[in-house]
């Protein structure tokens, strides 16, 4: 089964199981879920959450509720511009600059409240929060299929901001957990060089320590990319070696 039959598949499960929340229809998406506010404490338990200052944090529904609960713990957020459209790709959020913690990290605030800056900005990143379409237990991940994500970790990778040391993880129902016999898909799941595999997968019900067996991309995999998507993406221009 490719990755698009397995995002077909899983956005299907959770509408028809009626545990997609708004927006809707759940597909097409990082989907939003029953139980994303219980997955979000589930990280907060964690060390890996206690000793970050710096997170970097996908845009998406589901992950709003751990978005907020890392400005009101004090911890810095970036989150990508959408399409990284600019050449300054991360809005900042920095909770003691910011007038409502609860507004700003949605994604139709952000911009309204965030300082916008060019990767270098970031400094070193202590965590990274994806969002996802499916994952299995051993840190495969599927997103939407648009590649945003991966290229975001990889250009902060290449600035040497992340690396293999930095706690990845990802808050996800139980029905997006995939790949083995109990899931909605039960077949292997497909992994692409540039997929970046997750350290941790929390659901509503249970925290999953992956260790996972999956080389991280350490930087962008410019032969994999065609010149006219690198010239659409302004960060990418202005660091291809071409």
């Amino acid at each position: 089964m490719d990755k698009q039959a397995i995002r077909d598949r899983v956005w299907d499960a959770l509408e028809a199981d009626g545990v997609a929340r708004f927006p809707f229809p759940p597909h097409d998406r990082i989907p939003n879920f029953a139980g994303a506010d219980a997955a979000a404490e589930r990280v907060t338990e964690t060390a890996v959450w206690t000793a970050a200052e710096t997170v970097k944090a996908n845009p998406d529904s589901p992950q709003l509720p751990l978005r907020r609960a890392a400005l009101r713990a004090g911890k810095t957020v970036y989150m990508a511009v959408p399409r990284l459209r600019d050449e300054k790709c991360f809005y900042e959020l920095d909770p003691a600059r910011l007038d409502d913690i609860e507004a700003a990290p949605a994604v139709s605030n952000v911009a309204d409240h965030a300082r916008q800056v060019g990767p270098e900005t970031v400094g070193e990143v202590d965590l990274v929060v994806s969002g996802s379409v499916a994952v299995t237990e051993d840190g495969a991940r599927i997103g939407k299929g648009e590649g945003y994500s991966d290229l975001e970790y990889a250009v902060l990778s290449e600035l040497g901001l992340v690396d293999e040391e930095t706690p990845i993880l990802t808050t996800v129902h139980e029905l997006q957990v995939v790949g083995g016999p109990d899931g909605v898909v039960d077949t292997e799941v497909p992994v692409d060089a540039h997929d970046v595999p997750m350290d941790y997968v929390m659901t509503p019900e249970r925290t999953v320590e992956t260790e996972t067996p999956y080389a991280r991309p350490t930087g962008v995999d410019w032969g994999a990319l065609p010149p006219e998507r690198i010239e659409e993406i302004p960060v990418l221009a202005a660091r291809s070696p071409e």
